[in-house]
């Protein structure tokens, strides 16, 4: 449950939001939203390009705004106090220039966009207006989101707040200096997939050894949850619950030994500043593509 001030909760609860995107990190975002009844879905309108039957979904599913309710893409963007930047890096570009018309400097902007910096965002629209960049991953869509934020220099202090709250409502939050971003798109941004992949190792050596792929999975994915709350619960860090574990000629350290030998350490460090480098890279694509 997301701890807010009055002053926050009322604050949300009197704003229009806007979802220019609707997949499923904007579908995540605005169902957490709701599940914390931040605001009303009354109060949320969610736009795409061309996909009504997405856009119906959403609308019988959970009540919110979209064209199909009557009003325009346009109108929404107008009257939104808030706007979430949720399309496709590769649509951002255009997409954002192409509503820098219905954007004011009274609305605050909010990027779920991985590699778009808070100047290009400036650039596109074309003014000084509020920003916050985002980089939630997506665990967001079960709560258990982690998510970055910077803010642009005329984000206020309340802004702050609600974007904060906004995320909270999805998992954590961590406010970082943009310089940082690309990091944690290295770190959270893509790390669940990391987890999964060693998840899938986990069951090709289960099958080896003879499990169904049934009994694999259950008892895979029980092993890492379990894993997962020792390290939230005790607090401890991970070195010293594997250390716990590991008894000296044992099965764990024969285990760790052969890990350690092929380098896993050292491959999974790579792969995660490899993950950072390719966001920067992105960003860069993007950047150049608008200049």
């Amino acid at each position: 449950m997301v701890s807010l001030t009055k002053d926050t909760a009322a604050a949300i609860q009197s704003l229009q939001l806007c979802f220019y995107g609707a997949g499923s990190m904007a579908e995540a975002i605005m169902r957490g939203i709701l599940n914390e009844k931040l605001t009303l879905p009354t109060q949320i309108s969610m736009l795409n390009r061309s996909n009504n039957d997405r856009l119906t979904e959403l609308n019988e599913r959970y009540g919110i705004q979209t064209t199909l309710s009557g009003s325009t893409n346009e109108q929404f963007l107008k009257d939104a106090d808030i706007i979430f930047l949720a399309m496709k890096p590769k649509d951002a570009a255009a997409a954002i220039a192409s509503i820098a018309p219905f954007v004011n400097n009274n609305q605050l902007i909010v990027s779920v966009i991985a590699g778009i910096s808070i100047a290009t965002i400036e650039k596109l629209l074309g003014n000084q207006v509020p920003i916050v960049r985002t980089m939630p991953n997506t665990s967001s869509t079960i709560g258990l989101g982690a998510t970055g934020i910077s803010f642009s220099h005329s984000v206020t202090q309340e802004q702050k707040q609600l974007a904060e709250a906004i995320f909270q409502s999805v998992g954590i939050t961590a406010a970082v200096d943009e310089s940082l971003q690309n990091a944690i798109v290295g770190i959270s941004g893509s790390g669940p997939a990391y987890v999964y992949y060693f998840m899938e190792a986990m069951m090709a050596a289960a099958d080896k050894l003879g499990l169904e792929p049934s009994a694999a999975k259950e008892l895979v994915v029980q092993t890492v949850l379990g894993a997962v709350e020792m390290v939230r619960q005790t607090g401890e860090e991970p070195v010293d619950l594997r250390r716990k574990v590991t008894s000296p000629n044992g099965t764990t350290q024969a285990a760790i030994e052969t890990m350690a030998a092929g380098q896993l350490t050292e491959t999974i460090v790579k792969g995660m500043l490899r993950s950072a480098e390719r966001s920067g890279e992105l960003g860069a694509e993007i950047e150049r593509s608008i200049l």
